[in-house]
């Protein structure tokens, strides 16, 4: 996880930072900044959208493999179902924090990224977060 200096330029009508954190809220402001014109342009809010949608996409591969987890536990008489609630509990706080932890970074103007999320989105939005 890196982190680097603060923004506080702006960026169509939003704030730099205020745009970065609005693409975490769901996949679709993280399209819409990847599409309309000033946002897209905007280093910041770029890789921010990018790595909401590579955390999005993260997210549901670890629900899929999480389903199919309980699906074995279940089948362990007794203290089957009770791990099964704990490892999904624990996954949903894990992923809930994580969320919160991206939305935060972006609202305070911080370039933050997770480890490897974080450098898929330095590739795929075209320029990097620094070193």
């Amino acid at each position: 996880m890196q982190i680097e200096s603060a923004s506080k330029q702006k960026v169509g009508l939003l704030g730099e930072n205020f745009a970065g954190a609005l693409a975490y809220i769901t996949f679709l402001p993280a399209i819409i900044f990847l599409l309309l014109d000033p946002y897209r342009r905007n280093p910041f809010v770029r890789v921010h959208s990018v790595q909401c949608l590579l955390f999005w996409l993260a997210s549901v591969v670890v629900a899929v493999l999480l389903r199919l987890a309980v699906l074995v536990l279940l089948f362990i008489p007794a203290v089957g179902p009770l791990l099964a609630v704990l490892l999904t509990a624990t996954v949903a706080l894990a992923a809930v924090i994580s969320w919160i932890v991206l939305l935060v970074k972006a609202l305070q103007g911080e370039r933050f990224r997770f480890p490897v999320i974080g450098q898929l989105a330095e590739q795929y939005s075209g320029r990097g977060m620094g070193p």
